[in-house]
């Protein structure tokens, strides 16, 4: 069993900044990539930023500049910092972790009950 627990996100102005954590734990052989989608009432899911074990990085054309992506390998967290918001950020946002349980096990990705943040004008 793996779990994904997300924290943070809230309510903020236009301009302002927020910060969302994510942490992985349970039966895990290997963490390898982890990441933030989001999803806007009557929109389709998107990603909003990718982080390998490595610490290789990609971000969403929408987020690049504003937000940033880093983890701690040794806790299994990964913290996206939300800056100069805007509300068309205001979305669900969903942590994603790709697990793999075993050694001879295949990858699997596994979701986070998602956090709301949103964003005033």
């Amino acid at each position: 069993q793996v779990q994904v627990v997300e924290s943070g996100g809230g309510l903020v102005q236009a301009g302002g900044s927020l910060g969302l954590s994510c942490t992985a734990s349970g039966s895990i052989a290997e963490l390898k990539a982890m990441g933030w989608y989001r999803q806007a009432p009557g929109k389709q899911r998107e990603r909003v930023a990718q982080i390998t074990s490595g610490g290789s990085t990609n971000y969403a054309d929408s987020v690049k500049g504003r937000f940033t992506i880093s983890r701690d390998n040794a806790k299994n967290t990964m913290h996206l910092q939300m800056n100069s918001l805007k509300p068309e950020d205001t979305a669900d946002y969903y942590c994603n972790a790709d697990v793999r349980i075993g050694v001879s096990d295949s990858v699997n990705r596994y979701w986070g009950q998602g956090t709301q943040v949103t964003v005033s004008s």
